[in-house]
This record gives structure tokens, C-alpha cells and sequence, in this order.
């Protein structure tokens, strides 16, 4: 019983898989049946080894836009070695199990990837619609659009194919719906046969694949190719597909997990299984794989039960290369460049955009802003700013503080001192906000100010409030003598916060730091009188270890320094 539903769904799974592969291979820059061998790959080796069980590698349309941009700048002979080299990046990263920090990634960093190979993937496969080339990539794609619609609407030739383009993502959007017919073949398979029965029924004049061979098309990478993995670029390439195809992978194998009941995955063992299939790839010159979300869930909903269906898969790919190469020679470019468009429109999440945007508009900042650093930069550059946008975006949110300001108790007056309590984690990223509160504080009370509150407090925030401190005190007066100074200030209490600030003390009025001593947090001045002190994360570090209370408070203003410290 399990091997019939394995059976069934691996013909299904390589339905989907073939006009995918050669897709993918042809808007790479590639032969087509190097979309294939990556497929075959995927399935025969990649299926057998350990990991996830039930999701199903291969070439990916989320690589497309990267292997497009290495093969123009370093040519196709290079390409092997730069797959073969993130492959074993890949070996290494699962050895070290690294796999599971790939959850660590933010979610709006890899939507944002994915909608900006969306959009590149888009502006050039609209070219390929109408049998044009695309002048380049991203920003010179999307600039000569008005061109390419003028010279399509003069073009007998360019109209044919963008009809069959159109066509074909109108059967891949409409096909679904049919659910008989959606049973029986998957909606890319079909889109792609009615339009190549189209063109061959009506001897339309437009282009044709351009087919040499599966063993053809292998080109293993020599000397010179492997010396070109000395150039920056070739360095960059090579992190930007191992890190890129293993959070895909990984993203993936979590998405398939949630379809199923079955063993969950490994991740450092599928990061290994797929370091494995990209190194065997890059040996044969083939594209980099991925674990392919599309394939995978097809193979789910199809009731696969073992990993036996994913390598059936890849050996009816290899059945279907070797045995039927002519038939690629007859599919018109116009439709792959079809299912390309539709794919490339569902990596971008238009409607979680809206919903997105209500909860968490951080997030939609990130995810947008990665996105057009893609489509203006490259794909690598992209990812990295998208990195540092959410790595700016958690530091601001997390480095949340404010102040609560409340009156003496029982004074009723409106002259007593003001007590104002520091909550959250103050660091340099609020400093100003912090700063323009104080300063707002009438200068005609007395202020008390408590950091006890703080969970954390950095070495910047530290000086700063010892600066503001310094500056409501009084001119010449040391201890004060009432009025509108800084009463006292409270030191942050490290017992209950995250850390102390090492090497910041409470700055005194002669400037030299004062350190937090005795187990119950008592202070004392190392230099010249503080009056009435302002007290920090001490350098001594009792205020950390003390099992009492661990702030400091210094007495409040008198007319006399308090004893134990000495004037000026």
C-alpha cells in the first residue's frame, strides 16, 4: 500500500517537475538540461540521504535571478566551481550543525528576498514573452519595458509569443479551478503542452528550445574555473548560494513539516543532503538546488509516505532526459517564460502585505525595503541590507525605555522634589528621547532620579544622565542646599537586570568616578566631594554582587557635604 502511494505520487511530483526545471534552467541563462540534471540530482542522491523525508529538491525559480548574474559575470564554464564550492560550505555548515540557526533568520529578511526575485524574475521574463532578451537585470530591466511594449506592438512575431505567454499563465491560473482536470495532470505540465500543441498544430512563427543533449550539457569545471573562487566576487557568490539555498531549504522543510504526521527534519542533516546534492551538481556543471516548496507540497498532497517517491521522481526525470531529448526541441520559450511570471507573482506576499502592515509595520519596512535593495542592487547586497534593516529594527525595539514622573508623597504643595523611575533598556539608540524628557522636568523642583527600574543600562546612557545630573546641580553648590537640584539619584540595579555596565561609575562633582561599595550598595566618593551624587553601574562591582539592594542612593541635599565626603 505504501509503495503504490509512493508510486503514484512520484509521477505526479515529476509532472510538476519538468517544465519547472527547464524553466528555471533557460530564465538561468542556461541549457535546458542542466535544469534537468539538477532535478536528477535531487532526486536520486539528495532523495536518498537523511533529513526531511518527504520534501523534494531541485533547481529553484529563487536562485534564478543569482545563477543569472554568476554566469554573465564569470561564464558558464565557472559555474560548476561555484556550486561545487557552496555545496561543501554547505557539508561544513551541517557538520558544525549549524542548521538549526537558519530559524533564526527574520521572516521578513527571506519574504523580502523572495519578493525581490519575484520582481526580477518578473521584469525579465516578460522578455522572454515575447522573444526578446532583457538588457540586463533589475533596475535596466524594469526601464526598458516602454521600449519592449513599443517594439512588441509593431512585431507580428513578438505578438504571436506574447500570446502564448499570456495564454499559458491563464491556463496556469484557471487550471486549478477545474478540479477533475487538476487531479489528473498538474496545471505547469498542462499550460505548457497546450501551448507547445498550440504552436506545432498551427506552425506559429515563433522560437523554439534549442536542445544539444543531456551528456552534451554536462561540463565539469577545470583549473581556471576553480581559480576564479580567488576573486571577491567568486566569494561572494559562493556564501550568497550556500546561505540563500539553505534557508530556502530549510524554510522549506519546515513548511512541509506542518503538511504531514510524519518524521520531522533534521535540519543538520538536510543541510548536509543538500551540501551533498550541490557538490555532485557542481561537479557536473549543473545549477544549484534547493529544496523546492512547490514539488514538495505536490508530493505530499499526492500521498507520498516515504522518501521513496522523491527518488522515484528523479529517476523518471533521467528516464525522460535520456530517452526523450527531442521532445524539449518543440517547447516555445514564450510558454516557460509563462510559468516563470506566474511563479515569480507568488513570491510576492501581496496579501499579507495588508494584514502585515496592521501588526507588525516594522516588518513590512524590512521585508519591502529588501526587496528593493534586490531589484536596485544584486541579490546578495539585497539580502545583507535586508539583515542589517531587521537587526536595526530588533535593536530599536528592544532598546524600548521611558520614564515615569510622579511627586513626592504627601506634599501636596506642587514644590516637593519629583521622583522620575527609569524603565526598560536604556541605550544610546533612546538616549535622545531620554534626554529631552529630562530636560522638559521643571527647573524649579527637585528631582530624584531612579534606575533602579532598568534592566539594562549602556556606557552611553551612563555618562549622559551623570552629565545631566551634573548640570541641574546648582552653580557652587557641592551638597546642595535645598532647591532645584538632583536630590538623589538611584544606581541601576544589576541584581535584576540584565548585566552591569562595566568600567561607567557615578560621576562626581569633581569628576572622578564613584564606585558602588559594600554588600548592601553603600557608596563612596574616590575623589573630591559628590554633594548629592550620582551614582552608576559601579566599577567595583558590589552593586552586582551585593545580596541586599544592589542601587544606590545617596542622602538627600543639606546644607553641609554629607559625612564621609569632602568638599571642594
Amino acid at each position: 500500500m505504501v509503495i503504490r502511494a509512493d508510486f503514484a505520487a512520484s509521477l505526479v511530483v515529476f509532472l510538476v517537475a519538468v517544465p519547472l526545471c527547464v524553466g528555471v534552467a533557460v530564465a538561468s541563462g542556461v541549457p535546458a538540461e542542466l535544469g534537468l540534471i539538477t532535478g536528477i540530482v535531487g532526486g536520486l542522491l539528495t532523495g536518498l540521504l537523511p533529513g526531511s523525508s518527504l520534501q523534494v529538491s531541485g533547481p529553484a525559480a529563487g536562485l534564478t535571478v543569482l545563477v543569472y548574474e554568476a554566469v554573465q559575470e564569470f561564464g558558464l564554464s565557472a559555474l560548476g566551481a561555484l556550486v561545487l564550492a557552496a555545496g561543501v560550505l554547505q557539508l561544513v555548515m551541517g557538520a558544525l550543525r549549524l542548521g538549526r540557526w537558519f530559524r533564526a533568520i527574520s521572516v521578513a529578511v527571506v519574504q523580502g528576498m523572495l519578493a525581490g526575485i519575484g520582481l526580477v524574475l518578473i521584469s525579465g521574463q516578460v522578455y522572454a514573452l515575447t522573444d526578446a532578451d532583457p538588457p540586463g537585470t533589475g533596475l535596466a530591466n524594469l526601464g526598458g519595458l516602454p521600449e519592449l511594449v513599443s517594439d512588441t506592438i509593431w512585431s507580428d512575431q513578438a505578438l504571436t509569443a506574447a500570446a502564448i505567454g499570456l495564454g499559458t499563465i491563464a491556463v496556469l491560473v484557471l487550471w486549478p479551478r477545474w478540479k477533475p482536470a487538476a487531479r489528473m495532470l498538474p496545471a505547469p505540465l498542462a499550460a505548457v503542452a497546450l501551448a507547445t500543441v498550440t504552436v506545432t498544430a498551427l506552425g506559429l512563427p515563433v522560437a523554439r528550445l534549442e536542445v544539444t543533449g543531456l551528456l552534451s550539457a554536462v561540463q565539469p569545471p577545470g583549473g581556471p574555473d576553480f581559480a576564479q573562487l580567488a576573486e571577491v566576487g567568486a566569494v561572494g557568490t559562493v556564501l550568497a548560494f550556500a546561505l540563500i539555498a539553505s534557508a530556502e531549504s530549510l524554510f522549506s522543510a519546515a513548511a512541509v513539516d506542518r503538511l504531514h504526521d510524519g518524521a520531522r527534519t533534521d535540519y543538520d542533516k538536510e543541510l548536509m543532503a543538500q551540501g551533498a546534492g550541490n557538490a555532485v551538481c557542481g561537479l557536473l556543471g549543473a545549477l544549484p538546488m534547493t529544496a523546492v516548496i512547490v514539488r514538495s507540497a505536490a508530493n505530499v498532497r499526492a500521498g507520498a509516505r516515504t522518501k521513496t517517491s522523491r527518488v522515484l521522481h528523479g529517476g523518471w526525470l533521467l528516464l525522460f532526459a535520456a530517452a526523450f531529448p527531442a521532445a524539449l526541441g518543440v517547447v516555445p520559450p514564450a510558454a516557460l517564460a509563462g510559468v516563470l511570471v506566474h511563479a515569480g507573482c507568488k513570491l510576492i506576499p501581496v496579501r499579507d502585505l495588508v494584514s502585515l502592515w496592521r501588526e507588525y509595520r516594522g516588518e513590512v519596512v524590512v521585508l519591502v525595503g529588501t526587496a528593493v535593495a534586490i531589484v536596485v542592487t544584486n541579490m546578495f547586497e539585497g539580502v545583507v541590507i535586508g539583515l542589517l534593516m531587521a537587526v536595526a529594527k530588533s535593536a530599536w525595539e528592544t532598546s524600548h525605555a521611558h520614564l515615569e514622573v510622579s511627586g513626592a508623597e504627601g506634599d501636596g504643595s506642587g514644590t516637593g522634589p519629583l521622583r522620575v523611575r527609569a524603565l526598560g533598556n536604556a541605550t544610546f539608540l533612546r538616549l535622545p528621547r531620554l534626554l529631552d524628557q529630562l530636560e522638559a522636568l521643571p527647573h524649579d523642583r527637585a528631582v530624584i532620579l531612579d534606575l533602579s527600574g532598568l534592566r539594562h543600562l549602556d556606557r552611553a546612557c551612563a555618562a549622559a544622565l551623570g552629565n545631566w545630573a551634573e548640570r541641574r546641580r546648582p552653580d557652587g553648590e557641592v551638597g546642595g542646599g535645598g532647591g532645584s537640584g538632583v536630590d538623589a539619584v538611584a544606581g541601576f540595579d544589576a541584581v535584576g537586570g540584565v548585566g552591569a555596565v562595566g568600567g561607567v561609575g557615578a560621576v562626581g562633582r569633581s569628576g572622578t568616578a564613584c564606585e558602588s561599595g559594600g554588600a548592601g550598595g553603600a557608596g563612596r566618593a574616590s575623589g573630591a566631594g559628590i554633594g548629592a551624587g550620582v551614582a552608576g553601574a559601579g566599577v567595583a562591582g558590589a552593586g552586582i554582587a551585593g545580596a541586599g539592594a544592589a542601587t544606590l542612593t545617596t542622602p538627600a541635599p543639606t546644607s553641609t557635604p554629607p559625612s564621609g565626603h569632602k568638599g571642594p
